[in-house]
């Protein structure tokens, strides 16, 4: 790579239940204008577009852009589950940091539907045979639990059962996550739970209750990546990729039949130390992280895939709250998947538009104080994991 890629504007729309959204053209388009406003440059600039969707047709990319400026330029569709969003990221990146452009954007949205992901084609093999098999010779499976909860519950419960931890620990989760988000207005749920709350609603799967797992979401986020000389050029101070990386399952995912290894464990850990050591500073280093919390149990997994507390020590980095304002590194500030919402194309960009948005002081009543140093986790099974540091 011949140069440093900077996150020049990003943008976003307040996300919404399925049914209540706009049409994902649309959505997309107002992203897109968001970031490129914040940029303070015009669509001309841009000179390639990659664009993630998990629902959708081909050239759906193009719809969205399309109204933005007919331009011409090369628009990569992009679907990679969960992690579409951060994955169009990471390729604008290396776009701008090979020096084949100087100017890229990457925008993600999505249009769901009410109730649990499914399968769309049920004709052909999915493309989580592996991980359901697996899954099966570990567990079992439910045929009234939804499979993605069957999955993160899985390995919550494994993990419970490993170290000891109690229920209320992931309810905890959930209570911080709607703290959170009380303060973003793009979020989805901003009201007040309480660990009892929590725990009160609906049992889905082991200790996963309906308040543990994220709702189905519509909505858009983009960013403009660009170079040093364009930023220079064009007098953008923007926020710095310091380092990004991008991981799939390795062999243990599927090997010892455990549920934490199945749901991408060793993906997150890969990524994330790939990223600590390509930027010389580790998880301590950092102030503030956006981290992928489908469910509570994947939330404190991740706490120590990413080696932000060490193994067997989530139960007491949640309880001592060093997972929020006044600990030792706030997570999920937006509200995270959980409160925020997951539309999953758009959630890789929402994380960054939240760390860039914290980074430049503008988060407002959910700044992280002096922020300069900031993580992103973005997962999809199937698989994926990329995990990205930013820096004032």
């Amino acid at each position: 790579m011949s140069g440093k890629a900077l996150v020049a504007g990003v943008g976003m729309i307040p996300f919404t239940k399925p049914g209540q959204s706009e049409s994902y053209e649309v959505m997309g388009a107002k992203a897109a204008h968001a970031a490129l406003s914040d940029a303070g440059i015009g669509y001309p600039k841009v000179q390639q577009a990659y664009v993630g969707y998990v629902y959708g047709d081909s050239t759906c990319g193009q719809a969205a852009l399309y109204p933005v400026g007919l331009t011409g330029i090369p628009i990569i569709n992009v679907n990679n589950n969960c992690s579409t969003g951060s994955t169009a990221l990471f390729l604008a990146r290396q776009a701008v940091e090979s020096g084949m452009v100087d100017c890229a954007l990457a925008l993600g949205f999505e249009q769901m539907n009410p109730g649990a992901i499914g399968a769309v084609f049920a004709d052909r093999v999915s493309p989580l045979e592996q991980h359901n098999q697996t899954m099966t010779r570990a567990q079992g499976f439910d045929d009234v639990a939804p499979s993605a909860a069957q999955l993160f519950g899985g390995a919550g419960r494994e993990y419970a059962e490993i170290n000891g931890t109690r229920t209320e620990t992931f309810a905890k989760i959930s209570e911080k996550a709607r703290k959170h988000a009380a303060n973003n207005p793009f979020a989805i749920f901003r009201d007040p739970l309480s660990v009892d709350e929590v725990m009160a609603s609906k049992h889905i799967y082991g200790p996963l209750t309906r308040f543990q797992c994220c709702p189905p979401t519509c909505g858009a986020a983009a960013a403009v990546i660009v170079s040093e000389a364009f930023a220079k050029k064009h007098g953008i101070k923007g926020i710095e990729i310091v380092a990004q990386a991008m991981t799939t399952d390795g062999p243990n995912a599927f090997a010892r039949d455990s549920m934490i290894d199945v749901v991408g464990y060793g993906m997150a850990r890969q990524a994330a130390d790939a990223v600590y050591e390509a930027a010389g500073l580790g998880p301590y280093d950092c102030d503030v992280v956006e981290l992928h919390d489908c469910f509570t149990a994947n939330e404190l997994l991740t706490y120590e895939a990413i080696r932000l507390t060490p193994e067997g020590t989530a139960e007491k980095f949640i309880w001592d709250g060093d997972n929020s304002y006044g600990g030792r590194i706030v997570t999920n500030p937006s509200g995270g998947l959980l409160s925020k919402g997951h539309p999953l194309g758009a959630t890789g960009l929402a994380q960054c538009t939240e760390l860039v948005w914290q980074l430049r002081g503008q988060a407002g009543k959910r700044q992280v104080e002096g922020a300069s140093v900031a993580l992103q986790h973005n997962l999809g099974l199937g698989g994926a994991c990329v995990v990205t540091m930013y820096k004032a």
